[in-house]
Formats: C-alpha cells, structure tokens, sequence
C-alpha cells in the first residue's frame, strides 16, 4: 500500500475546525426593544344591560337614517338594527318620538390638561421649554377629576381626544380616552387606539420662539424645524431597523442609544402614531403635505383649518381628514380668510373627511349644535344638506381621524355600543341627552342622578 504524504499545514487547519467545533457558540445579548405602550388601558366598561330601543329615528353616522327602528344592544355591542327587533331578556326603552345616534366623538379637546377650575397650577397644556417636545405626552398631565368631563357626557361625548397646545413645532403625543368616571388616566384609556402626535403651523410657535429670539422666528423657520426633526428621526429609524435586522442575523450588534423624542415621530414614521396638525392656511397645509410626502409619512388630520375650503380637492385626494368650527374666525389674521360654509366645501369633496370639533370646554358640551349651525348656514347658501350628513361630522369621520372607525363612530352591527338618546333631533337648539351609553353601560341619564357623576373635586371636604 502507497502512503502519501500529508501537507502539516492541512492537519493543524483540521485540529483547528475540530476544536472550533467543540467550543460553545458566543452568547447573543438580549434583543432590546422600545415598548411602545409603557403606560397600557386598565379601562373597563361599567355594568352592561341588554337594551332594546324601539321606535326611534335612527341616524347612523354613515350617511342614513332610519324612521321608526329598533336597535338591539347586548353585551358591549350592537347585535341589531331594524324593525320589529324582538329580545325577551332586554330592557326595553321607547324612543318614539326620539332620535338615537352614535355617541359623539370630539378630536380636539383639552379637558383634564386645561381642566377647570383654570388655575396656574392645573396648567400643564403646553411644555413651552423647545420647540420640538415629542417626548411629553398629554396623557400624563390628564386629570381625570375635570368636572369637563361630566358636563360633555351630558352633550353625549363618548370619546374625546385630549391634545397637548399648539405653542410649538412638535408639541407632544394626544391620547383618546372613553368619557368615563375614573380615578385614573389609564381607566380612560380607548383600548388600542392609536396615539397622536400634536404639530403646529404658522403663528403660534413663530410667536412663542420669535419673541425669546430664537429659530422659529418665522413661517420658513417653522418649515426648517421640522424638516431637521424628521430627517433626525429618519436617520433614527434607520439605525434601529439595522439593529433589528442586524440582531436577527445573529451579529450582536450594538442597540442605538434611546431619544424619547425621536422615538414619538418614529412612530409616525412607522405608521403607528397619527399626525394631528394646528394649521389655518391653506398654503401651509399645502405644504405640510408636501412635507410629508417628503419624509414618507402622512400629515393626517388638519386642526381648526380656516383655510380648507380653498383646497378640499387636494385634501381629499391627499386622504387628510379636516376638523373645524363651524364659525370661530377673526380672532387673529391667520383665521381671518373664513366662511360659514367651511365644512359643507369640505364635505362635497368625493372621499373627504369633515369634522366638526370643540377645542373648548365650553364648546365641547353641544357639539351636536355646532354641526347643525354648518347644516343650516350651509343651507342658506345652496347645499342641501340633512341631519344624516352633519351627524358624520361629529361621529364617524372623527373615529376615522384617530384610527378607531372600525369599533365606534356609527351604528352598525358588531360596533361597540356608544349611543345616545336625544329627545329630539340632535341638531335642533332644544336638543338634550337624555342618555348615553358607552360599551354598552349607561354612563349618563338627564332623570337619573344614579347616573350624573360628579367628579370628586366638586364633593368638597367635610
């Protein structure tokens, strides 16, 4: 038998492998993630009761009405809407002569961080410190105490969200809450319901930051400031993608040092966080769009939008949502350039998105008439819009803009239960609530004071 020779280079690189083998694979650090829901919902909806409402008119929020309906409701949700809905186990409510609604939805409140009374030290709206504060959330400044919230269950709010101010670039994250009594913020919390992110045009944070003589100054200042945010929070993004895709490949690498800032329009930028944007003028809103188009997100629903009837066309098409007032103008040269027809433009507008909202505490309590001032000045001037069109305003298009329209918003089988009894049509000066009910528990009676909570600020001290 022939030997052959043996390179002992080939026999050192083979002990080699073979001890490489035998040696225990490096450990890979713990993956880091950001939680992003650090501050979770304990809400829990009050004792529930089957209802059946009959004989009521019925407007869905969707664009129909219904005359002489029942509507069924049992165990948090609607189970039926019709004529002649038969239910053995339910408490029956004869709404003949009465209007049944989806309960109403305010994007644009600031009750509990503006709370009443409104002292200096309840104060806690805006972190006027920078222009861009991304970091603070307006849920941690919410007290749940605010007599507000009462007095907007009596005008049949059932969900609201609460917005930080509008004095800088950026000025934090909004939380949407379920108009119940509760002792804490999170007992209020809507269960998954996406967090905003509050910005703001044009005079307000070129006024705060101009008059400390510093960026923003002006309108270009203010565009500047975001473009630097949202290119930071892009290279931010960037840096954790890498890191996920990098630790998933088994590579160890080092996770990016956090920034509570960039981690809020990261959000956004990920698509889990909604913009809702301070801004009167078209122009600006035009360019906020062109912003955004920019850094890949969309610029979500324009605030108070003075300005939106001369561009309903590239607001729809851009698949922004618009929340105005019906008639709140002149009170400072950007909300000069008004009419009253302002919703109902915006509305005409195939596949737009017109809200009618509070930003008031005041306002906030006959929302249902500051949707019918738009209907009949509308009117006046040529629409001919009815009670199912301008229902929307303050119902499902307002679920739409905060991401909950597939569980509130209308009435419609499946959809939770928040509905509220008026006793007449909800657009009329003599309208009330006679009752509302969230998740299927009735949360306020007008002849009920088991049903009137009063927050515990207003039961004093012995």
């Amino acid at each position: 038998m022939q030997i052959r020779p043996v390179k002992l280079s080939l026999i050192v690189a083979a002990m080699s492998l073979s001890l490489t083998a035998c040696l225990p694979a490096e450990k890979q650090d713990a993956k880091v993630s950001i939680n992003k829901n650090p501050f979770p919902s304990t809400y829990q909806a009050l004792p529930q009761q089957t209802t059946l409402f009959t004989n009521a008119t019925v407007l869905t929020g969707t664009g129909e009405r219904l005359d002489n309906a029942d509507v069924l409701i049992k165990d948090g949700k609607i189970v039926q809407l019709g004529v002649d809905v038969v239910a053995s186990d339910a408490v029956t409510i004869d709404a003949q002569g009465k209007w049944l609604t989806p309960g109403i939805i305010d994007v644009h409140s600031h009750l509990g961080v503006y709370p009443s009374p409104s002292v200096e030290s309840h104060s806690d709206g805006n972190e006027m410190t920078a222009p861009n504060t991304a970091e603070v959330w307006a849920e941690h400044s919410v007290w749940p105490q605010d007599p507000g919230f009462q007095a907007a269950r009596a005008g049949g709010i059932t969900t609201l969200q609460i917005l930080p101010g509008s004095a800088n670039l950026f000025g934090g994250r909004g939380v949407t809450l379920r108009n119940v009594p509760s002792e804490t913020m999170q007992g209020m919390k809507f269960i998954n319901a996406p967090y905003g992110l509050k910005m703001a045009c044009g005079e307000n944070p070129k006024r705060v930051y101009g008059n400390r003589k510093q960026l923003p100054s002006t309108r270009m200042g203010n565009v500047a400031g975001y473009r630097a945010a949202w290119a930071a929070a892009t290279e931010y993004k960037r840096a954790w993608d890498k890191y996920y895709s990098d630790y998933d490949a088994g590579n160890n690498p080092q996770p990016p040092t956090r920034d509570l800032e960039l981690d809020t329009l990261m959000g956004v930028l990920d698509g889990d966080i909604l913009i809702h944007n301070h801004c009167y003028k078209a122009e600006e809103m035009a360019v906020m769009m062109d912003l955004g188009k920019e850094f890949n997100y969309n610029s979500g629903t324009f605030h108070h939008g003075i300005e939106a009837y001369k561009i309903a066309d590239k607001l729809a098409e851009n698949a922004n949502c618009v929340a105005m007032w019906p008639d709140w103008w002149g009170f400072k040269m950007e909300a000069y350039d008004m009419v009253e027809e302002n919703v109902a433009i915006v509305d005409a507008v195939k596949n737009s998105c017109a809200i009618v909202h509070s930003d008031s505490s005041t306002t906030i309590q006959r929302l249902n008439q500051e949707a019918g001032k738009v209907m009949y000045r509308a009117n006046e001037n040529g629409f001919e819009l009815n009670a199912e069109d301008a229902i929307k305003w303050i119902t499902f298009n307002a679920a739409k803009s905060l991401g909950i329209s597939e569980k509130t918003g209308s009435l419609a089988q499946g959809k939770n239960a928040d509905l509220v009894l008026w006793n007449t049509n909800p657009f009329s000066v003599y309208a009330q609530a006679e009752q509302v009910f969230i998740d299927g528990a009735k949360v306020y009676d007008r002849h009920d004071e088991k049903y009137q909570a009063k927050s515990d600020f207003l039961l004093g001290q012995e």
